[in-house]
């Protein structure tokens, strides 16, 4: 009897001088590296996540994917539209729809997605979760702030996390500015 395996696509999305390995399964986008990644950081959250896969490196199946990611950082899209196999236990699924929530351009702090999930008490593992988001940018983990609102732990680095937050507050008031113009 052999074993099923699943088909693991991957490809980059390059953005100025940053790199991002995506990888999708059949069901969709499950995954998004740190900026400038080596491969085996995508190998190893495959191997980890993903039973018998095969890693298929198909830039046509993540060109969607490549091109709102882009957009996003382009400041010409403010969320996405893209399927998803968001692979994760119960506990961080429900983290992470908490952390969808938090308005573009907006932040929370750890202890008001806990709050959110109806535990608390679960600040720490509200941040572990967090922390292991596996699609960074697309679930918006930037957005999340320590109660004192300090810039705490993040995949990509909190340079790249002051920037996403930089990027989203500038455009939230670009965008709200020509609102209330028209």
């Amino acid at each position: 009897m052999s074993v099923k395996q699943t088909n693991i696509y991957w490809s980059k999305c390059e953005w100025k001088e940053i790199t991002f390995l995506l990888a999708a399964t059949d069901q969709g986008l499950s995954y998004v590296s740190s900026p400038n990644a080596h491969f085996n950081e995508l190998e190893q959250w495959v191997q980890k996540k993903v039973p018998n896969p095969i890693l298929l490196n198909t830039p046509e199946k993540l060109f969607k994917a490549s091109n709102q990611i882009r957009a996003y950082l382009d400041e010409k899209q403010t969320d996405f539209s893209l399927p998803l196999d968001i692979i994760g236990t119960p506990f961080q699924k429900k983290v992470w729809q908490a952390m969808c929530k938090i308005p573009y351009g907006e932040k929370a702090t750890y202890g008001e997605i806990a709050n959110d999930i109806g535990n608390k008490k679960a600040v720490r593992a509200v941040g572990t979760a967090i922390g292991a988001n596996p699609l960074m940018i697309i679930l918006p983990c930037h957005r999340v702030v320590a109660k004192t609102g300090a810039l705490t732990g993040f995949r990509g680095g909190i340079e790249m996390k002051e920037m996403l937050l930089r990027l989203e507050e500038e455009h939230h008031i670009e965008m709200k500015e020509s609102h209330n113009k028209s």
